[in-house]
């Protein structure tokens, strides 16, 4: 900083420097001239007062504004509630689930829920190990067969939360085609590749034997296909009643295609039955057509406790399960019902703060039958005793067990 002042003349002018910026302070006329003093005492008041404003505005500066910083908390406390689960499609039955996991469990600050419209199964559980900002997937149970070696160890670090519900497998064919392994050789769609239908249909098919000419499109293209003859069927996995499969304008043109329940899908699958009264238009009154099922399950990637993802999930596991309930009043999708909280995965491990838990609860939801369980007898018309279905549930879940422990051999 550096003080220029002219000597005293009829036209006097003092400037203050300070740094790139001058202050004009004063300019001071004098017939007579003007005492040196005079021109200091003014100099230095101008200096004071901008050495003044200077230390002002650095004080300033250095005191964050408190709107500015009541923002920052406000946004970092809605974020450290946010949760995001990815689901399906908008003609799947994952992503109704995922909006009314919103619907019931937001409660402003602590926990917000955001659905995520994904592209099915097998790329959600892609998702949960590599995508950024994926807390929770809903993927089917034979999901993790789609995992090459680019998962690596990762896919041992894939967690559940729970056991959701069955998702029936639905093939569309036009109504001449009378066997599922008449469409070896014939268009079938199978929706776009990481769905779970896509990946599904593909075990499905190699183990039947079947080799169709895959076609991969979406699902609501596929209806399109199958209305105008181009394909010959359509598959679509998803948790009946499937909207957009009942609301298909069959004509009497097309139905839904049996598949058998046999030894090599038997490690994967489980027996299941579609009735007329879900699917009128594809399905004879008073028929039923015997299919395959999937288990769904909310998934997670596990984090280790104290970090802040694994905060996250548990706050939505204790959500989740202590107001499940409210999923079973009228109006939700009639999936809830089959939900079982208590209910296992062979082959997979339980998130630890959703074991803790069904430990410590005694929840009616909790306490019912395994869905898996439910569905298998049903597809066999099995009428049992109490004592009869616990010696068959008991057999049941060692099947499964063992099912799974072979998986884990190969």
């Amino acid at each position: 900083m550096g003080i220029d002042v002219t000597s005293p003349r009829s036209d006097c002018e003092f400037v203050v420097e300070a740094g790139p910026t001058k202050t004009r302070a004063a300019k001071l006329r004098s017939d007579g001239g003007i005492s040196m003093r005079h021109v200091l005492v003014v100099a230095l008041t101008a200096l004071a007062t901008w050495s003044g404003f200077g230390v002002a505005q650095a004080q300033t500066s250095a005191r964050p504004a408190k709107p500015a910083q009541a923002a920052t908390q406000s946004a970092d406390k809605m974020n450290a509630g946010v949760v995001s689960v990815i689901s399906g499609g908008v003609n799947g039955t994952y992503v109704r689930i995922a909006a009314e996991m919103a619907n019931v469990l937001d409660n402003g600050e602590n926990l917000r829920v955001l659905p995520i419209i994904g592209r099915g199964s097998a790329q959600n559980i892609r998702d949960l190990l590599f995508l950024k900002g994926v807390d929770i997937g809903i993927v089917q149970m034979d999901a993790r067969e789609s995992l090459g070696a680019e998962a690596g160890e990762g896919k041992r670090q894939l967690e559940y939360i729970a056991r959701l519900y069955n998702e029936e497998i639905h093939v569309i064919a036009r109504r001449d085609i009378g066997d599922i392994r008449q469409l070896g050789g014939r268009k079938v769609n199978i929706d776009v590749a990481g769905s779970g239908t896509n990946l599904t249909s593909r075990i499905v098919f190699e183990r039947l034997g079947v080799k169709p000419a895959f076609e991969t499109v979406d699902q609501g293209a596929a209806f399109e296909k199958l209305a105008s003859g181009e394909i010959d069927a359509a598959v679509f996995v998803s948790g009946r009643p499937v909207r957009a499969v009942a609301e298909f304008k069959s004509d009497g043109r097309f139905k839904l295609l049996s598949i058998p329940f046999e030894e090599s899908l038997s490690e994967l699958y489980l027996p299941a039955r579609l009735a007329d009264k879900d699917y009128p238009g594809l399905i004879e009154r008073g028929g039923a057509v015997d299919t395959l099922a999937v288990g769904s399950i909310l998934a997670v990637y596990g984090w280790p406790e104290g970090t802040e993802r694994n905060k996250r999930v548990q706050r939505f596991v204790e959500a989740f399960f202590s107001r499940f309930d409210e999923f079973l009043k009228p109006g939700r999708h009639p999936k809830w019902q089959e939900v079982n909280l208590a209910a296992t995965v062979p082959g997979w491990k339980r998130f630890k703060g959703a074991q803790d838990w069904i430990d410590r609860s005694t929840s009616a939801a909790a306490k019912k039958p395994d869905p898996a369980f439910e569905a298998f007898l049903e597809s066999r018309d099995v009428k049992a005793s109490p004592t009869e279905r616990q010696k068959l549930f008991e057999e049941f879940v060692a099947w499964q067990n063992s099912r799974a422990g072979a998986r884990a051999t190969r």
